[in-house]
């Protein structure tokens, strides 16, 4: 085996290692337990104050509809925002000069944040799924293909969206910034059709509302658990497995390609005196 390869390998077990300790500090800390149980409670109350509404006389529950959405808006804000946070936190702390020193430092550093990240979006998505299947009538999971629907929406969502949230991080400079990405974000959590079907917003905004992985993410989401009698008021009258799939992986693969890329462009610029500077920012 080649140095690279072994350096390389070296990088992958080392990143591994680190998502998994960084998450069994997470689910130890009662801090981060509770912010973990937080937004689930949030957002079921938010979808059970819509359960007794239906969509447009259609007869299907607003209530359902709005749980199949915020998994996805879940799994959206954890890979955009949180791991963007996260970074400039860490940045900022010193953390990811030390991760510089290392050989593919940068490597084992995100693919120890996906690890991470992955972990608690998966915890957070079950806090909210199992009570939302059991006090939501058109929430159901009784398939094979339903369940796997799910599995893969939820692999290539995190790909999606965990990388770039990598990227958005390593172009801003600290952590008091992030709103410079929050409200991006919420504007594009609003146009999406999460809350609403996009089929009710304006042609030219359904187009936009593609372009970005968050609008298949909530129909990911719904295909997997709505009735197909829901797929009537999509676009195309169809849960469009096909295009979400090719969608989401077209974002994972760029967000993959230009993470590495941008970390060790970031990092090449970080140094003690750096860190230090940020750090009396951060106190004045």
């Amino acid at each position: 085996m080649s140095v690279t390869a072994t350096a390389t390998a070296t990088a992958v077990r080392s990143g591994l290692a680190a998502g998994r300790i960084e998450t069994r500090q997470s689910l130890s800390s009662v801090q981060d337990v509770l912010g973990m149980l937080f937004i689930p409670v949030v957002l079921l109350v938010v979808a059970l104050l819509r359960r007794g509404s239906d969509i447009g006389g259609t007869g299907f529950s607003l209530g359902s509809t709005t749980l199949a959405g915020l998994l996805g808006l879940t799994l959206a804000f954890n890979g955009f925002q949180a791991v963007a946070f996260n970074l400039l936190m860490e940045r900022e702390d010193g953390t990811l000069l030390r991760a510089k020193a290392a050989p593919n430092g940068m490597v084992a550093y995100l693919i120890g944040k996906i690890i991470h990240s992955a972990a608690t979006t998966l915890i957070t998505t079950a806090l909210l799924l199992v009570p939302g299947v059991l006090l939501f009538d058109g929430v159901r999971l009784d398939s094979v293909g339903a369940w796997f629907t799910l599995a893969w929406v939820l692999v290539l969502g995190m790909l999606a969206t965990m990388p770039i949230g990598a990227v958005l991080g390593s172009l801003l400079t600290s952590p008091r910034n992030i709103g410079i990405v929050m409200f991006p974000l919420l504007a594009l959590f609003g146009v999406s059709g999460i809350f609403f079907p996009v089929t009710e917003a304006p042609e030219w905004l359904q187009w936009i509302a593609q372009v970005f992985p968050v609008y298949w993410l909530g129909l990911g989401m719904r295909s997997a658990l709505l009735p197909d009698e829901f797929a009537a008021v999509e676009i195309g009258d169809s849960w469009r497995y096909v295009e979400t799939f090719c969608a989401l992986g077209a974002w994972a693969a760029l967000g993959l390609l230009l993470a590495p890329v941008v970390l060790r462009r970031m990092a090449r610029k970080e140094s003690g005196s750096a860190v230090e500077e940020r750090r009396k920012a951060a106190m004045q």
